[in-house]
C-alpha cells in the first residue's frame, strides 16, 4: 500500500544527528546576535527598561521619545545583582539597535569574575533575569525550549551564510532558504512540535527540495472551492498532475473497491501524516474515507512560512499551503476550516477590485498572488466543538496560490522584502548590493523602493478600506533587470485581509461569504496594519541600515516614506474624507508587541482563537512631521 510519509530521506549518519555547524564558535555568534535581538525587542515592548550606563544611570522616562540615532550605553539588572551592559542606538517608533559586540555580563560586586565580560548566552539571559521579565515558571520553560530550537536554526544559518552578491543572485524560492525569520519576534524558530531530524528534512534553511506525497479523501469529509477558471477539481488536478500521475491515484482506489469520482486529492506534509492524520483521522483511514496516494514526483522548496511550498520542478504550477501542527512565532500553524473554504472566494473578490480599477491594475500593475483553490476537509469529533483548541480545528486540507515566475514580465526578478534586511557575514546588506547594482543614488533607489510599495497600499486603504498585513513575507518586491524596484506582489489574502469595521460603499458588492470569514477593525486601528506591518515590522530595521550603509539618515528616510504618502493623498482627492479615518500620519500611534504576547499574555495555552498582538503604551510616529 502507498504510504505518505515514505518520502526518501537523507540517509540516517552522525551528519544528521551532530550537524557539523554545531560548534561552539558557531554558537557562540548565533547567541550574539540573538541576545543582541532580544534585548532590543524587550526594550521596544518595554518587557525591560533599560537604565544609562554609569552610578547616575535611571530608566527614561516612558513618555519621552529618543532622538533618531543617540547612541549610548545601557544596563540591566539582573535577578541576582549581575548587571548585563550594552550599547545601543535609538530609532523611530522608540526602536532599539543593540550592537552584539559590546553586550558584556558584571557579576555583583565582591564576587569572583565582577570585571564585565563579553556575553552571548540568550538563555541564561532570560533565567537569570525571570522576575525582572515578569515570566511564570511554567512559560519560562517553554520559552527555554524555543530559544534553544531558535539558536540551533540561526546557528545553522550562520554557518551556512553566503554574501550578499551570492543572495542577489538567487531566484526567488531559493532565497527563502536563507532568511533569518521574523525580525521582531525573538522566539521565531521555534517550531514547537519538530524533532531535529524534522527540521534537518523540512525547515526552510535546510534548503533541501522534496517531493510531496498525497491522498485522496471522501466527498463526506473534504468539499473543494476554485475561482472561476478552477470551478471544478478536475480542472485544477489537469494543472497540477500529470495524466500518468490521475491515473496511479485512480489504480489505488479502483484496488480498494473505491469510486475516484467520489474523492477529492490533496498533497500532505509528510510530518503533518505521521503525526496527526494516522493518530487522529484514525477511523477516517480505517474506513477508506482517506486513503493514502503515492507522491505526484515534482519537487518543492519549503518557504519561510515552513507549511508552504514552491514547485521547482515546474514553476509555472501552483505553490501549495499545507496545514503543519507545530507551534511557530505565537501561532499553530494549521489551516483553519472555515477560511480555507472560502480562500478563493477572497482572491475572486480581492481580483474584481483590482481589475475594475486602471491606477492598480495598469498604473501600479500590482500582482495579487491568489489562493485559487482549496480542499478542505473537516475532522469529524473536533470541528464540531467550538469550545476546544484552534488547532484541532485546523488539521488536514490544502490551499493552491497563483505562483509567482509566470507573472513576472521579460528581465523581472522578485525578492521578499525580508531579503532586504538580510546581512552577509561581512556586514554587507542585500540591499546595499542592489543599490550597487541598480547604478540609482541611494536617495533615488529608496523613493523607487517606496514607490513601487506604498500607492497600491494606500489605494486599497482609502479607495476600498482593506488592508493587507504588508510584512516582510508576505510582502513581494518586483525590481526590473537593473534591481530598480517597479512594483509590488503580495500573498495570503485569506489569513491577513482586514476590512473596515465601519461600512464603506465599496464593501456593497462583497459576498456575503467573504464578509462572513474576513476580519474586521475599527479604521483607527486598520492603519496599524500598514505601521505595524511595514513600518515598524521593516521599515524600522531598514532605517538604520541605509544610515549605516547608504548615508541615507533616518531622517530622511523617513521623509521619503512621507513624501510618497502625502503625493498619493494629494493626487486622489476625491477621497480626501478617508484620509483622516484612515490617518497614517497621526502624532502617535498603539505599540503593538508580538513577544510580550508570549511572555505575557497567551504565553503557551490553549485557546479556542487564534490569539492576537498586545497592545502596550504608544510610541511617537516618525511619519507626522517632514
Amino acid at each position: 500500500m502507498p504510504n505518505p510519509s515514505a518520502v526518501p530521506l537523507p540517509a540516517v549518519s552522525s551528519g544528521l544527528f551532530d550537524p557539523p555547524e554545531l560548534t561552539r564558535k558557531e554558537w557562540d555568534r548565533a547567541g550574539g546576535q540573538v541576545l543582541a535581538k532580544l534585548l532590543g525587542e524587550f526594550a521596544y515592548e518595554e518587557i525591560i527598561r533599560p537604565v544609562p550606563d554609569g552610578p547616575a544611570g535611571r530608566s527614561p522616562d516612558p513618555g519621552q521619545d529618543p532622538a533618531y540615532g543617540t547612541e549610548a550605553a545601557w544596563t540591566i539588572a539582573l535577578d541576582d545583582g549581575a548587571r548585563v551592559a550594552f550599547r545601543a542606538r535609538r530609532g523611530a517608533y522608540g526602536g532599539w539597535r543593540v550592537d552584539p559586540g559590546t553586550i558584556t555580563l558584571s557579576d555583583r560586586e565582591g564576587q569572583e569574575g565582577a570585571a564585565p565580560r563579553p556575553f552571548a548566552d540568550p538563555v541564561a539571559f532570560v533565567v537569570r533575569a525571570r522576575r525582572t521579565l515578569g515570566v511564570d515558571g511554567i512559560t519560562l520553560g517553554h520559552v527555554v525550549r524555543e530559544l534553544h530550537h531558535t539558536l540551533a536554526a540561526d546557528t545553522r544559518l550562520t554557518s551556512t551564510a553566503v554574501s550578499a552578491a551570492d543572495l542577489a543572485d538567487l531566484g526567488y524560492a531559493q532565497l527563502e532558504g536563507h532568511q533569518t525569520g521574523h525580525p521582531w519576534l525573538v522566539l521565531n524558530k521555534g517550531r514547537l512540535g519538530f524533532s531535529a531530524r524534522d527540521t534537518a528534512l523540512w525547515a526552510p534553511e535546510a534548503r533541501r527540495p522534496t517531493t510531496l506525497p498525497w491522498i485522496a479523501v471522501h466527498t463526506s469529509l473534504a468539499t473543494y472551492r476554485g475561482v472561476a477558471g478552477l470551478s471544478s477539481a478536475d480542472r485544477l488536478y489537469a494543472h497540477e498532475l500529470d495524466p500518468s500521475t490521475l491515473d496511479g491515484f485512480a489504480a489505488v482506489l479502483d484496488e480498494r473497491g473505491r469510486h475516484p469520482g467520489d474523492y477529492l486529492y490533496l498533497p500532505v506534509h509528510p510530518w503533518q501524516w505521521d503525526q496527526i492524520v494516522l493518530p487522529l483521522f484514525a477511523a477516517s483511514v480505517a474506513a477508506d474515507l482517506i486513503v493514502p496516494l503515492p507522491a505526484d514526483g515534482d519537487l518543492r522548496l519549503p518557504q519561510q512560512s515552513i507549511r508552504t511550498f514552491g514547485n521547482v520542478s515546474r514553476p509555472h504550477r501552483h505553490t501549495v499551503k499545507l496545514p503543519l501542527s507545530i507551534l511557530n512565532t505565537l501561532v499553530w500553524r494549521g489551516l483553519p476550516t472555515e477560511r480555507t473554504l472560502v480562500a478563493p472566494a477572497v482572491t475572486a473578490w480581492m481580483h474584481r477590485l483590482r481589475d475594475a480599477d486602471p491606477f492598480l491594475r495598469d498604473e501600479c500593475g500590482v500582482i495579487l498572488l491568489g489562493e485559487v483553490a482549496s480542499v478542505t476537509v473537516e475532522h469529524p469529533v473536533y470541528d464540531a466543538l467550538p469550545e476546544a483548541p484552534y488547532q484541532y480545528k485546523e488539521l488536514l486540507g490544502a490551499i493552491w496560490r497563483e505562483p509567482l515566475e509566470p507573472q513576472l514580465a521579460a528581465g523581472e526578478r522578485a525578492r521578499t522584502l525580508a531579503a532586504l534586511l538580510h546581512v552577509d557575514p561581512g556586514g554587507r546588506a542585500v540591499t546595499t548590493e542592489l543599490v550597487a547594482r541598480s547604478g540609482l543614488t541611494p536617495r533615488v533607489w529608496l523613493q523607487r523602493l517606496f514607490a513601487a510599495l506604498l500607492p497600491p497600499l494606500l489605494r486599497f486603504l482609502y479607495h476600498y478600506g482593506v488592508v493587507f498585513s504588508p510584512h516582510g513575507e508576505n510582502t513581494i518586491v518586483v525590481f526590473d533587470g537593473d534591481d530598480v524596484p517597479v512594483r509590488l506582489a503580495v500573498k495570503d489574502f485569506v489569513d491577513d485581509v482586514n476590512v473596515s469595521a465601519e461600512p464603506l460603499p465599496e464593501h456593497d458588492l462583497m459576498p456575503d461569504d467573504v464578509r462572513a470569514v474576513l476580519l474586521t477593525a475599527p479604521p483607527g486601528f486598520l492603519t496599524q496594519f500598514i505601521h505595524s506591518g511595514l513600518f515598524v515590522g521593516v521599515f524600522r530595521y531598514l532605517a538604520p541600515l541605509c544610515e549605516e550603509q547608504l548615508g541615507v539618515s533616518e531622517e530622511e528616510f523617513w521623509s521619503l516614506v512621507r513624501e510618497e504618502i502625502v503625493r498619493h493623498q494629494a493626487r486622489f482627492s476625491d477621497v480626501k474624507d478617508r484620509y483622516a479615518m484612515f490617518d497614517l500620519l497621526t502624532p502617535r500611534i498603539e505599540r503593538l508587541c508580538l513577544n510580550r504576547n508570549r511572555l505575557h499574555l497567551d504565553g503557551y495555552r490553549d485557546r479556542p482563537e487564534r490569539p492576537h498582538a498586545a497592545v502596550h503604551g504608544t510610541v511617537a510616529n516618525p511619519l507626522s512631521q517632514p
